[in-house]
C-alpha cells in the first residue's frame, strides 16, 4: 500500500503506519488478505436479514483486515477506506470508477480548476450525525492538521506538495490558497475528509479514530464497530447531500480467508449480498449458482523491490537481469488464472497517463544471463522475502523457475506481512521482496501514484537504500517539475519520460497488474460496479 509530502515524506513512522493501515502500510496495505484472520462476525445485534428489501440490512463481505486505522488522514486500510466512504464527506467526491469530481459537501465544483484560489460554499442544512451543523471551522480544521509540518498523516502526501493553506470566508464558506496552478487537485480534495472539530479536536480524539470511531456528514452513520469482526451502518436521516443512503442498516463483515468468505455468499442458504476480493478459482461456482462476478483491472500488481545496499543489486543490469527472466505471461496463465496483464510500465494500461515505457521486460532467458554475465556476477543467490497474500504465493515459483534457469539459486521466503514489513523498518538486511500494492484507492492521477512509490524521503526509497543514488536524484527532481507543470499534455509526457528511468532502473517495479473480482445477488441488489482498488462503495447501489 508510499507517499510524499513537501519533504516526500511517507507519513508516520513504519510502526505506527502498520497498525494505522491494518497490516501492510503504504501501498502493499490495501490488498493485504492476511492482517486478521476471521471467519465471521462476534455475535451481533446489529445484523440483519439481509436482501428482503424495506427495513432489513445489506450484508457484505470484505475480504481484508477491519483492524487498522478508520482515522481518514491516516488510513490506507481498504475496509476502513470503503467504509469511511460511506461515513464522511470531501468538498468534493469523486466517482469510484471514473474518478470524476463531483459536488459533495460543497455545493459546486470551481468552474476555473486552473486558478490558485478555489473557493467553496458549504451544502446549506449539512449536519453531522450528532446533529451538529457543519461548518467552515470543521474544513479549516481539518485541512490544518493535513498540512501541519509537525504533523505526519497519509493524507499530507495527497496536499502539502501544491496546496499553501485553507482559510476561512465565513462560516459557511472556505477558499483554498495552492502553490501553483494544479487542476488535478480537485479529485484529491475526496482524499480529505472533513471532521467535526466539536468531535476530533478534543484529547485523545485522533487515537479513537484509530480505534474506529467515526462521525461524518454523509449519507451512514457508523451504529458499531468490531475490528476482528464487523462494522455497522445506518441511514443518516438528516443527510441532504447527492449521494442518499438506498439501505436503512448495512454489516459489512470482516472475512480474510477465502474459504468462509466465498461461502458466505454461496448457495441457496447465503446470507450476504455482495463480498470482494473473490479468488479466481470460485468465479464459475459463484456464477453457476446467479451471483454476477465482475473484475476491475487497474494498479493492482505485484511488484519486486531491490535493496540497492546489498551487492549485486546495485547494479541495474542484475535487476533487469531478474525481471527478464520471469515468464510473465506463465504467472498470468497459472497463478492468475487469466486474470492479469504483463507490467509494460509502471502505470496499468487503462490509466490516462499511460503508454509502454521503453524498458518493457518481456519474458528473454538468454538477455537475462548477457547482463548478469556483464555485470560479472556468478553463482548468485538470492533469498526472495515475500508477503504471504494468497496470489503472491501463487506467483513465487514461477518467479524462482525463471531465476534457475538462469543458473541463480533461489530461496523463497514468504512471511506474514507484517513480519515482512517490521524487517524492513528495522533496517534489516534483505536482497529481494516481492509484495503487493494498489494506489488506485487514492485515484488514478499519475502524479500521485509515482510520488506515492517515489521520493528523496519517500518509504519505499529507504527501503530500497536509493535515493542518494545520482540517477534516482535527478528522476527526483523531474518529478518535481512535472508536478509543476500546467499544461496538462506536456505535464502527461514529462510524467511518462521520468517512468522510462523508473522503468530503466528497477528498483521497485511491478511485475503484473491483475483483477480485483467483486460478487454481488443480482436478484437483492443492483447499481454495483466493480472497483480495480481494494473494497465496495454502494453509494449508487439499491435493493433490487
Amino acid at each position: 500500500m508510499p507517499r510524499t509530502s513537501a519533504r516526500h515524506d511517507p507519513g508516520p513512522d513504519r510502526r505506527s503506519f502498520l497498525k494505522y493501515t491494518g497490516a501492510l502500510g503504504a501501498a502493499a496495505a490495501v490488498t493485504t488478505t492476511l492482517s486478521a484472520c476471521s471467519s465471521g462476525p462476534e455475535s451481533t445485534n446489529e445484523s440483519g436479514g439481509g436482501g428482503q428489501g424495506g427495513d432489513s440490512t445489506l450484508t457484505a463481505v470484505i475480504g481484508y483486515g477491519n483492524d487498522g486505522s478508520w482515522d481518514p488522514t491516516q488510513t490506507a486500510s481498504a475496509f476502513a477506506m470503503a467504509g469511511n466512504e460511506h461515513i464522511y464527506e470531501g468538498l468534493l467526491g469523486t466517482d469510484p470508477i471514473t474518478r470524476e469530481p463531483y459536488a459533495a459537501l460543497a455545493t459546486e465544483v470551481p468552474d476555473d480548476l486552473k486558478a490558485t484560489t478555489w473557493q467553496f460554499a458549504l451544502r446549506p442544512g449539512a449536519k453531522w450525525h450528532d446533529g451538529k451543523p457543519v461548518t467552515a471551522d470543521d474544513v479549516v480544521f481539518v485541512f490544518d492538521r493535513i498540512l501541519d509540518p509537525k504533523t505526519q498523516t497519509l493524507a499530507k502526501g495527497f496536499f502539502a506538495s501544491w496546496l499553501k493553506e485553507v482559510r476561512k470566508v465565513d462560516a459557511t464558506n472556505v477558499e483554498l490558497i495552492l502553490k501553483f496552478p494544479f487542476p488535478d487537485g480537485a479529485a484529491r480534495l475526496s482524499l480529505a475528509k472533513i471532521m467535526p472539530k466539536h468531535v476530533f479536536s478534543k484529547p485523545g480524539a485522533w487515537e479513537d479514530a484509530t480505534k474506529g470511531k467515526a462521525v461524518g456528514s454523509g449519507p451512514y452513520r457508523q451504529t458499531a464497530h468490531h475490528p476482528k469482526s464487523n462494522t455497522t451502518f445506518e441511514a443518516f436521516e438528516d443527510y441532504n447531500g447527492p449521494r442518499k443512503a438506498a439501505f436503512k442498516k448495512m454489516n459489512w463483515l470482516t472475512i480474510v480467508d477465502a474459504a468462509p468468505r466465498v461461502a458466505k455468499i454461496s448457495g441457496a442458504g447465503a446470507d450476504a449480498e455482495i463480498a470482494d476480493n473473490i479468488p479466481y478459482a470460485n468465479i464459475g461456482q459463484l456464477k453457476k449458482s446467479g451471483m454476477t462476478v465482475e473484475g476491475g483491472a487497474g494498479m493492482n500488481n505485484l511488484f519486486l523491490l531491490f535493496n540497492t545496499a546489498h551487492k549485486p543489486f546495485d547494479d541495474v543490469r542484475v535487476r533487469q537481469a531478474l525481471h527478464y527472466a520471469v515468464d510473465r505471461d506463465k504467472m498470468i496463465e497459472a497463478a492468475l488464472r487469466g486474470h492479469g496483464k504483463a507490467a509494460t510500465s509502471f502505470l496499468n494500461e487503462a490509466n490516462p497517463s499511460y503508454r509502454p515505457a521503453k524498458t518493457v521486460y518481456a519474458y528473454d532467458l538468454a538477455k537475462a544471463e548477457k547482463l548478469l554475465k556483464e555485470a560479472g556476477v556468478g553463482d548468485l543467490k538470492v533469498n526472495l522475502m515475500a508477503v504471504n497474500v494468497s496470489w503472491i504465493v501463487d506467483c513465487l515459483p514461477t518467479i524462482q523457475d525463471g531465476w534457475e534457469r538462469i543458473g541463480v539459486e533461489v530461496t523463497l521466503d514468504p512471511q506474514e506481512t507484517t513480519a515482512v514489513f517490521t524487517k524492513l523498518d528495522q533496517k534489516k538486511d534483505f536482497q529481494v521482496v516481492a509484495a503487493a500494492s494498489n494506489p488506485n484507492q487514492f485515484g488514478l492521477d499519475a502524479d500521485l501514484i509515482m510520488h506515492y512509490n517515489y521520493g528523496p524521503e519517500n518509504l519505499w526509497m529507504g527501503y530500497a537504500r536509493w535515493a542518494r543514488n545520482p540517477t534516482a536524484k535527478k528522476l527526483f527532481k523531474d518529478m518535481a517539475q512535472a508536478t509543476r507543470e500546467p499544461e496538462a499534455s506536456r505535464k502527461k509526457a514529462m510524467i511518462q519520460e521520468y517512468i522510462d528511468v523508473i522503468a530503466e532502473q528497477a528498483v521497485l517495479y511491478p511485475v503484473v497488474h491483475n483483477e480485483l473480482m467483486t460478487a454481488w445477488d443480482p436478484k437483492k441488489i443492483t447499481g454495483v460496479r466493480a472497483q480495480p482498488y481494494p473494497g465496495i462503495n454502494l453509494l449508487q447501489a439499491k435493493w433490487a
